[in-house]
């Protein structure tokens, strides 16, 4: 499972976490959060798109809000030139 992982983050994908607000379906007054986190490709985020899509389809609790957060956990190097002169005894 690492290796796909790190095959997904090398094509671009970064990690991206979901926070779901839905109304409950037997007391729709009330809200229920639910956390949910995939490797997703920005900023399309077509696995996002593809779970909201079950969700909506599928499940009984209607969605209220979704807000997510998306980090590249891997990227260029970052690289600076320091000019330095050293005087060693």
């Amino acid at each position: 499972m690492a290796c796909s992982e790190l095959s997904a983050q090398m094509r671009g994908y970064g990690l991206t976490t979901a926070e779901i607000l839905y109304h409950m379906p037997d007391h729709p007054g009330l809200l229920q959060t639910f956390l949910w986190q995939t490797w997703d490709l920005a900023p399309q985020f077509p696995e996002l798109k593809r779970f909201l899509r079950f969700w909506t389809n599928e499940l009984d609790g209607t969605l209220h809000s979704v807000r997510f957060a998306h980090k590249g956990v891997i990227g260029p190097a970052r690289w600076r030139n320091v000019d330095v002169s050293m005087l060693l005894n």
